[in-house]
């Protein structure tokens, strides 16, 4: 059984934490403990004195288990840029031992972790890594999601493609519906299913709110 998945996007906004935190529910009904984890975050807000994101609280809330907020996020940046321009204007750097140190600890106390990206594959984390090098260190099957609107076929095989390149194993992807009236949609998502060297895992259905039960019940995994 594998210990988690690393979860990367075609880009930013493709709807990767739903998919997710749809994925911990899909594990969860299974019968595994999961935990999900953001260690970068940009655009965060204040919450009671602290930078948070709301995709990461969205994760630490559908975990299995109490995790404290910083363990899940702990590079919580401010400024809605790429994570290392965010970081370089907080006056930091996003380090991976401080990353791996929270995640073993996750590790730790689940079955699974499911390791959410930013941004796509190749976005920096400071001057000298970005997202694939960071799932390279983590050691996990990579999940690409497909946010399904004009350019996905495109998005997708250049993401599959440098994931491949990286030398990570792709585990599958996962249509993300996100346009109500994308013209040709069952079109592009065949188009894509062909052009992947890797299993389709579900296509989550255009939706406004989320009821992750729901969205749980379109996805295809079985650990």
């Amino acid at each position: 059984m594998t210990g988690g998945f690393f979860i990367t996007g075609t880009d930013t906004g493709v709807g990767k934490t739903w998919a997710t935190v749809a994925l911990m529910r899909h594990l969860q009904h299974q019968g595994s403990s999961v935990l999900g984890m953001k260690p970068v975050a940009a655009g965060c807000t204040l919450n009671d004195g602290q930078w948070q994101s709301a995709d990461a609280r969205l994760l630490q809330e559908n975990g299995s288990l109490a995790v404290d907020y910083r363990c899940i996020n702990p590079y919580a940046l401010k400024a809605a840029v790429s994570p290392h321009i965010a970081a370089a204007q907080a006056d930091c750097t996003v380090k991976m031992e401080e990353i791996l140190r929270n995640y073993y600890h996750l590790r730790s106390l689940a079955d699974i972790v499911l390791v959410e990206g930013a941004g796509g594959w190749l976005a920096p984390l400071n001057e000298h890594q970005d997202i694939a090098d960071l799932a390279a260190a983590l050691e996990l099957p990579v999940i690409l999601v497909v946010a399904i609107r004009l350019g996905c076929i495109n998005h997708a095989r250049l993401s599959h493609q440098a994931i491949l390149a990286s030398g990570q194993f792709c585990a599958g992807w996962i249509a993300v519906c996100s346009e109500q009236n994308m013209l040709a949609r069952e079109q592009n998502i065949k188009t894509i299913r062909h052009a992947l060297d890797a299993p389709m895992l579900g296509i989550l259905p255009y939706t406004h709110h989320p009821d992750f039960n729901f969205l749980s019940k379109h996805l295809q995994i079985t650990l």
